[in-house]
């Protein structure tokens, strides 16, 4: 017996590839909407995981500003200590100039040389004073000059006589420079202390 099928069956395909179409136009709109969901919430989630690291960086780098203002500090308050320990230092080192400077003075005038005056201006003394000759002068000179380790660059200003005949005399004035206490030789600053402390 023959079957014969009567019914549209090309229409009922149709409409099923019709259904198909849009059911597979609405699933791809689906997955295209969680798609572009998926990737909008993961960008989200980056921008704010960025924000939170932008933030902690901030944070780090304002305690990184703070300490390195303290470091700041602390370096100028080194420097003014610094400045200060110079300043005791020289001040320990300078206070000892007068009494190495005076017993210089008293061994390298010769006899026949008597001093006036001494004035000192930072680290050049002015000497004034009478000598017996211009000899006793010279002679003086060349102790501050060579046998001094206290005493250097002397220097004559001024000689003039004074009085006439066995009585002549010679009124002297000269300038001598104090040598810096580092470049003053040991055993001249021990015989100068030394002396110093002697009653």
């Amino acid at each position: 017996m023959i079957l014969i099928n009567l019914l549209p069956h090309r229409e009922e395909k149709r409409k099923r590839r019709k259904a198909a179409y849009f059911t597979g136009l609405a699933l791809g709109a689906v997955a295209g909407i969680l798609a572009v969901g998926l990737w909008y919430a993961v960008l989200e989630q980056m921008k704010s995981a960025q924000m939170e690291r932008n933030a902690f960086l901030g944070a780090e780098i304002k305690k990184l500003e703070a300490q390195i203002k303290d470091i700041a500090n602390l370096r100028a308050e080194i420097d003014a200590l610094k400045a200060r320990q110079k300043a005791v230092e020289d001040l320990q080192t300078n206070r000892n100039i007068p009494v190495h400077l005076l017993n210089e003075l008293v061994k390298q005038t010769p006899e026949g040389v008597h001093l006036n005056a001494v004035r000192q201006t930072g680290r050049v003394v002015a000497l004034t004073g009478v000598a017996q000759s211009n000899e006793r002068v010279s002679e003086f000179l060349r102790n501050t000059l060579y046998n001094s380790p206290w005493l250097e660059k002397p220097e004559l200003v001024e000689i003039a006589a004074a009085g006439s005949g066995r009585q002549r005399a010679y009124n002297f004035s000269m300038r001598v420079s104090i040598k810096p206490p580092q470049a003053a030789s040991p055993a001249g600053a021990a015989s100068a202390a030394t002396a110093a402390k002697a009653p």
